[in-house]
This record gives structure tokens, sequence and C-alpha cells, in this order.
């Protein structure tokens, strides 16, 4: 049989599938985005670009089909958060951080108003264990902080959460069908955790209950970033 009968074809980018382009210059991102090619559909702004010109790079990806996640962690008083999420609402992005406190959360949902923009509520960071909780001065396991968070999101009117796969479940089964449960701290069987506390397998963390997973370096990092999102993918198709 002919080589070229064998040939498979190529894996489509999966839209829960989400890239942090977390480099340090939009014409970095821009680079790695142009790399990625179609491979990935879904792109992730998160912080270290918001301090160069990472709204100019969303609307650049927005124009070029792509969808966007706009981490901006917002953490202010009410009014601030809500003049931020309507000026954000504008942008055509499609999901947009802010920390799990009641005050920010109802807020932001109201500066979206009838926008297309998803408000989700981060619930504890990936990077944080137990041990670090404590620290900080919390009494309560990471699991029972992002519980009470959860119930907090969905009673400020947010589409979903971040929370670690770990706690996808949880979130699936408090937030029901429709509810937003994106993944940071995912990483696949061949790459290293590097600083993710509570990670995770691509499989695993949609068998859990899981919309959408984030994972960075095992792509970004890679000799052939496209090749390692499209690993990915597969590995996800069969979930």
């Amino acid at each position: 049989m002919a080589a070229a009968a064998l040939a498979q074809p190529p894996v489509k980018a999966d839209p829960r599938l989400i890239v942090p382009l977390d480099l340090p210059s939009a014409g970095e991102a821009r680079a790695m985005a142009e790399a990625l090619g179609d491979s990935v559909s879904f792109y992730k702004v998160g912080l270290e670009l918001f301090a160069s010109d990472g709204m100019a790079l969303a609307r650049e990806l927005k124009a070029a089909g792509k969808q966007v996640f706009l981490d901006w962690k917002l953490h202010d008083i009410g009014t601030t958060v809500q003049r931020a999420a309507a000026v954000l609402a504008q942008s055509g992005c499609d999901l947009l951080t802010v920390h799990g406190e009641p005050q920010v959360m109802v807020s932001a949902v109201r500066g979206r108003g009838a926008s297309n923009l998803k408000i989700l509520a981060v619930t504890v960071l990936t990077s944080l264990s137990d041990e670090d909780l404590e620290e900080v001065g919390y009494h309560e396991t990471a699991r029972q902080l992002v519980e009470r968070r959860i119930h907090q999101a969905i009673a400020a009117g947010c589409d979903g959460v971040v929370a670690s796969p770990h706690e996808a479940a949880l979130a699936r089964a408090l937030g029901g069908k429709d509810f937003l449960v994106v993944t940071p701290g995912v990483r696949p069987d061949w790459s290293a955790k590097n600083d993710q506390a509570r990670a995770a397998t691509p499989r695993d963390a949609l068998a859990a209950g899981a919309s959408h997973i984030v994972c960075g370096r095992p792509i970004t990092a890679a000799n052939d970033p496209a090749d390692a999102a499209r690993r990915i993918a597969a590995e996800m198709a069969g979930a």
C-alpha cells in the first residue's frame, strides 16, 4: 500500500484547548501564534503581555478568527471592576477572569452587560497547596476554599470558574452542564509539571468535568509547538 494511502489526516485544533501566550513581548507572542497556525484556535493573553501590548494582540487574534481569553484576574473595588469589565466587553474577546470575591464577581457581571464576554471567577491558583493557603491565613484546604468560591460565583452570575483539574468534578457537579470549568495546570504525561502543584493530564481533566484546559509550556517550549499542540488535541479527542 502506498505511503500516501497510509497517511492520517492532520488533527484539527480543539476549541477546548487554550494556549497561553506567556511570552515577554507581543512580537514573540505573534511569532508563536504564527508558528502554531491552525493547530490552535484559542489563546490566553495574561499579565505578562498586559504590561506591554496585550490588548492590541488580543484584537489581532480576534480579527484572525481566534478565540481569546483575557486572563487579567481583575481585583479592585466594585466600581472600578465594573467599569473595566464594560470596556473589555467591547473588545469582542471571549473570556475574562476576575478574583473570586463576591463584590468583584457581581461588579464584573454587571459591567459586561449584554455582551458575549464570559466572566470566570478564579477560585484558588493552581500553584498553591494546602500548606501555602495556611501560610496566607486561610483555615480551609484548597478544595474547601474552591467549593465556597464556586457557590459564590454561581450566586454572582458568573459563567464559570478557573479551578485545578482536581476540583473540576466538584465545579461541574455544582455548576451544571453549561457551567464553564477552565482548568490550568494541565500537563501531558510526556512533559514536566513545572510550578503546577495540582496538575493533571488533558484526558484526566476533561474526564473530571473540565470544559476547557489551559496548557502552556508543553506546547510553547517544545521544539515543534504545532506538533505538540496536535499531540495534545489528539489526546483530548479520546477523552
